[in-house]
Formats: structure tokens, sequence, C-alpha cells
């Protein structure tokens, strides 16, 4: 059957758009194909959108993928509702041959082709923004507007910077070459070289329950592109966003002439672990993981057969040595602890406060001050109920809810954590924020041979104000903590070039993404597609960066193949 799609008719769709993305990689300046704003979309959009995602619930999820030996359902919204929706579940021993069978024709299509097929799989999931909103929201427990944002726009440029990059590394080498060596008196030696970019084999992203789509569109959309099929192995309390996304990408592979079975889901039964039994197969070249540091590690050990980027736990840390906005400065660190109840893996943990104060623009201020006055920025910013509801959303699983109960037995509790009710979603948990005061000094924590509660990830609405000896103190602290940790986001607040000079060394050293002097409206734990990079790949939270050509450049080869002219 001929394609729907030709070649043609996608380079008119999307060439433009492939350009304003190489571009904007090249510059790092602010762009967005996407609109972040719901009413963009269409007069009837949100309606129209809620009605979708409201037609999925109850139902099969039907993808007409081969190997479906069961189904496979169970998800729960944090909002107090089960979706009830039900996904194939695969054997693997038929499923993945499948998506092998399809790798000749795509590699054949070429790097601009792959990726201008990327291109419209992503205008088919913009053009249901809000549909997959909802189904972000009711998964993850972000508010409806985070997940809209963050699930919807921040995450597709998430995916067409994936594909910006592993365009440009499979064209970096020209597809022809006419070589020719001269021999003095004899006739030179001529060779024509053709150089092919290769895919490694079947991709395995592995996604996580709290940004399904924003953490798994990059590996995503870099596996494709590059010529991998991918097999999407979500995480069992956040299938349907990434469900809708294969489905999204298998109808446009088929309309495109290409085999659908390039994208297919892997939704496992309950408590079967279907991670690990994948990760190991010899068929599985690739694996995107984001999610805990148990499981990353295992990854690196044990699926030797695949190129694994992971993306882990980390102890995000603030260094406050002086500030010339002292409000500021408190409502950014106060919004910046309370979006999506800390569930962010860019979240701040540890504020390093030196135990003798600080100066500011409104007068030196004591460590006990400082911490007071964050808590009171805390306080007055969540002191609406529907405000609070709006950025905090719902606890993610009952773990998070248990940290955050558990937190005030570790030290002096600064702002204690109430429980927000919720009209429109009366069975969601919601909690604001729990700040404790620890001491840092370094002798006190050593001597006792315990390990201090702020030298590990503590995932949620919970944060340590740690009182350390002097700013200097507190910049080593740092560097250990990165060092033995990691770190997806670091920040500092000082009015003193030498002590910006001395962290930025520290973050230079230890390879951590570094804000300072964030007051205004960009938050340490926000990322904008094709300007920043989301971790480094070079400490322990990650051993990759969102995105870079190294994220990219080692899921194809390229092999080369000569003739003489």
């Amino acid at each position: 059957m001929a394609p729907h799609l030709t070649a043609h008719q996608l380079a008119e769709r999307h060439r433009p758009t492939l350009d304003r993305a190489l571009e904007a990689i090249r510059t790092r300046a602010y762009w967005s194909p996407h609109p972040e704003h719901p009413k963009a979309y269409g007069e009837n959009a949100a309606e129209e959108g809620r009605a979708a995602f409201e037609a999925l619930l109850g139902r099969r999820l039907e993808l007409d993928q081969p190997g479906t030996d069961a189904w496979t359902g169970g998800e729960v919204s944090p909002y107090g509702t089960e979706l009830g929706v039900e996904y194939p579940h695969p054997d693997a021993e038929v499923l993945l041959p499948a998506m092998r069978a399809g790798m000749g024709d795509w590699r054949r299509a070429g790097a601009e082709t792959r990726a201008l097929v990327c291109l419209e799989i992503l205008a088919r999931i913009s053009a249901r923004t809000h549909e997959f909103a909802h189904a972000v929201m009711h998964t993850s427990g972000q508010a409806f507007l985070m997940a809209f944002q963050a699930g919807g726009p921040h995450a597709q440029d998430r995916g067409l910077e994936a594909v910006a990059y592993a365009c440009a590394e499979q064209t970096r080498v020209p597809e022809r070459a006419e070589w020719s060596k001269p021999q003095g008196r004899r006739d030179p030696l001529e060779l024509t070289k053709t150089f092919t970019p290769v895919a490694r084999g079947i991709s395995l992203l592995i996604g996580c329950n709290t940004f399904p789509t924003w953490n798994g569109y990059p590996g995503l959309f870099a596996s494709l592109a590059t010529g991998n099929p991918v097999l999407v192995k979500p995480h069992p309390r956040a299938v349907l966003p990434l469900a809708l996304t294969v489905a999204a990408a298998r109808e446009v592979l088929a309309e495109a002439g290409f085999d659908p079975n390039l994208v297919a889901l892997a939704a496992e039964l309950p408590g079967e672990g279907l991670a690990k039994t994948l990760a190991t197969r010899p068929e599985i070249r690739i694996i995107d993981y984001t999610g805990s540091s148990s499981f990353g590690d295992w990854l690196e050990e044990n699926a030797v057969q695949a190129q694994v980027y992971t993306e882990k736990a980390g102890v995000n840390t603030v260094v406050v040595d002086s500030t010339g906005d002292y409000r500021g400065m408190l409502a950014n660190l106060a919004f910046s602890l309370s979006l999506y109840s800390g569930q962010m893996c860019t979240t701040p943990q540890n504020l390093l406060i030196p135990r003798e104060g600080i100066t500011t623009d409104a007068g030196p201020k004591s460590y006990d001050e400082v911490v007071a006055d964050l808590a009171a920025a805390v306080d007055k910013l969540l002191g609406d109920d529907a405000r609070a509801n709006a950025l905090l959303g719902a606890l993610v699983n009952p773990q998070v809810e248990k940290r955050v109960e558990e937190a005030g037995g570790l030290g002096e509790t600064a702002l204690a954590s109430r429980a927000v009710a919720n009209p429109e979603f009366p069975g969601a948990t919601v909690r604001t924020p729990v700040v404790v005061k620890l001491d840092g000094a370094r002798k006190r924590w050593e001597d006792a041979g315990d390990r201090p509660a702020f030298l590990s990830e503590c995932f949620g609405p919970v944060a340590f104000a740690v009182a350390v000896d002097s700013t200097a103190d507190g910049i080593e602290l740092l560097r250990r903590t990165v060092r033995e940790h990691g770190a997806m986001t670091v920040a500092a607040y000082t009015t003193s070039e030498e002590v910006e000079r001395l962290v930025e060394e520290v973050c230079l050293e230890e390879c951590a993404q570094l804000s300072l002097n964030l007051t205004g409206g960009v938050y340490v734990n926000q990322t904008a597609a094709f300007s920043d990079f989301h971790g480094s790949g070079g400490n322990p939270a990650a051993n990759a960066a969102l995105c870079d050509a190294a994220f990219v450049a080692n899921r194809f080869r390229t092999v080369e193949v000569r003739r003489p002219a």
C-alpha cells in the first residue's frame, strides 16, 4: 500500500521546524514551536481534550502490535480515581523480532527522513496536548497546568531537541566522498566511499512515574531518529501517556510507509519486574532510564550488552551566602520548594546557610531568621488552598507521604507540613513542604559516625536548612555532596565575586549545572529545551545530559563502503 505521507509532504510540513531546531541548539537562544498556553490550541480544545481523555477510561487501548499474550493495567490516579485502562502485554519472543524487521527500510530512509517522520509524530502529539495533559496529570499527580506545560509543550520541545541533535550528528559525515591519492608518475589511487549511519539495535525506554513524557521523549526520539526501534516500558503507575505516544508513533510510521513495529509498548503485569527481564536481553542495545539510583546502578552493572543512559537520584544543594534581594530570594526558593510538591529531580533539598547568618539588602539576617523567613514565604505562597493545589498537585505515591511524615523526626522542624483539601478531587493526597533544621558541622556528624539525612536524597516536599560554620565550609560540603551523591542542580546566592568564583569552580570541577542569584521568574528546578542542559552526565546523579551530542552520537555507528572509482 502506498504511503499516505510522502517524503515531499513531510519536508514541506516540517523542514522549516527542523532547520529552526538545528539553529536553536547552535545558538542556545530561546525558541519553542509548541505553545505553553492552553488557549493557543483552539476555542474547543480544552473540552475536546478532556472528552478524549475520559473516552479512554475503562477501555482497552488497542495498538495492533504482534506478540500480545495478555492484557494488563491497574493505574490509579494520585487524585483518587481508577483509570481502568488495559494495555497489551508483550511476548518478547514474538515482539522483539517483529521490531527488528523494519530496521532496513528505516535505515535506508536516511537521517533527514527519519527526523521529519519524528517531527510528524510530535506534531500529532502536540495537536492532542489537552488530552495528554489529563493523562499526565492523572498518572503523575501534577496539577493540570503543570501537566499541560511539562507533559505537553516542554516534553515535545525535549523530543524535538533530541531529533535535532540526532540529525546534526548523523549528517556531520557526508553520505558520499570521492577519494583520490596522488601516486607521482603513476595514476592516482581513486575510490568512491559511502558513509551510512547504522543503528545499534532495539532501544528500551524505561519510563518514570513523575514525568513520563518529559523524561521519556528525549531517549525515545533520539533512538528513533538514529534508526533504532524503540520498545517503551512505562512505569506501571504511569502507562497511559507513553501508551498514547506509542499509538501516535505507530500511526505516523504506517502512514509514511514504514513498519509501525519500529515503536511498541511493553506494559507489565503486576509485580512482574519486566524492565529487569528485558534489559539484559541480547536484542536490547540501548537503554534509557529515569528513576532510583539502585535500579539505575543495576542497569549499568548488568545490562552490559547495551549503551545505558541513566538519570538517577541526586542531592540538589543551594549555598546561601548573601543577597541583594532578600525578599526575591525567599520568594524564589519558596516557589522552587513547592512546585509539584518537590517531586522533581531538580528540586533543591539542602540549603546551606552560615550559622552566623548572612548579609542582605534588608540588613544582616541570622541563620534562624533566614529559616524562619523562608518558612513564612512558603506559608504565604501556599496559604490559599486553591493556589496551593494549583502549585503542589498530588503526592505521587504513599512512599513520598511517609517521607514527609518522618522528616520531622530528623531535626528541629522549622516549617511543618500541612494537608491541603482538594474539593475537585477529594481522594488526592496534597501536602505542603516541611523544612527541617540540621547541623552541617562536619566534625559533629563524622565523630558520631552517623550518616546525616542531608547526604541522601529525600524525594518529595522535604527541605533541610543546614547550618554550616561558614560559607567556605558550605562550599566544601557542596563539593563533597556533588562528588559523592550527585546533583541535578546547584544554586547559590551571593553578592561576593570571590564566593561566586569559588562556587562556580566547584561546579566546573564536579560537573554540576549551576544557577546564580535567581530572584525572579526563573527557578532552579526548571530548564528550557534547546538552551539549558538537564543534568551533566558528569556526576553520580546522571550519566547523560538532556540533550547534548553525547546523548545521541553513541546510538548509531557509521559504516563505510569503498569501491574503485
